[in-house]
């Protein structure tokens, strides 16, 4: 899996629930759902754009990924104790190359809510596509512990597979010493490739 591997993904919506369907380039369908409790907060406008985003990052205008931020960010100050925003949020900032940001959102994501499921799995998985291989297991390893029933079992077992063939293959970053030094160069990567990167949905109860 590199850096710049983009996500296409199937959105559809349900009365309580907005239900994210994902399918990687390789083929790989995973599933996530998050409660519409948690998206209440989220107004319609900004719904459909990161229904756009699930969709394919890679449609979104400059301008479009930068509104979208910028609506999350005032979303997560009005309610900064969801931590499901946080994680949206930190997914946005992703696909708009401000990793640092993605890094503290998903962070706190997890501070707020330790036992969830979806904050683990994005935590691990960012970690894992900066290369930080120990702090990917960690979140990966607990959101597997977490996982509440056999789709989120699998999507854990899958990037929990993924981190160790990425061990194996010896694709790890020497030590953790500096996080904003392997940021700054994976998101100079990723502008260069000019590819939008989008962190893959979980299944969330």
């Amino acid at each position: 899996m590199t850096e710049g591997e983009m996500m296409s993904n199937e959105v559809s919506l349900m009365d309580e629930n907005i239900v994210l369907s994902h399918r990687s380039g390789a083929g790989r369908d995973l599933g996530a759902r998050l409660t519409s409790s948690s998206l209440a907060v989220v107004p319609q406008k900004t719904q459909a754009k990161l229904a756009r985003m699930f969709a394919d990052s890679s449609i979104l205008e400059k301008h479009e990924r930068a509104e979208l931020v910028r609506d999350l960010r005032e979303c997560v100050r009005a309610n900064p104790q969801v931590s499901d925003l946080r994680v949206l949020f930190g997914m946005a900032l992703c696909v708009n190359f401000e990793v640092p940001d993605a890094i503290e959102e998903l962070r706190e994501g997890v501070r707020l809510a330790p036992d969830s499921f979806i904050a683990n799995l994005k935590m691990g998985e960012l970690w894992m596509r900066l290369r930080v291989m120990d702090k990917a297991e960690e979140h990966t390893h607990r959101a597997a512990l977490l996982a509440a029933n056999r789709v989120q079992a699998e999507l854990a077992r899958r990037q929990g597979a993924s981190i160790r063939a990425m061990k194996h293959a010896g694709i790890e970053r020497g030590g953790y010493k500096s996080p904003w030094t392997i940021v700054t160069r994976v998101a100079r990567r990723l502008r260069r490739r000019d590819s939008p990167e989008a962190i893959v949905a979980a299944d969330v109860s």
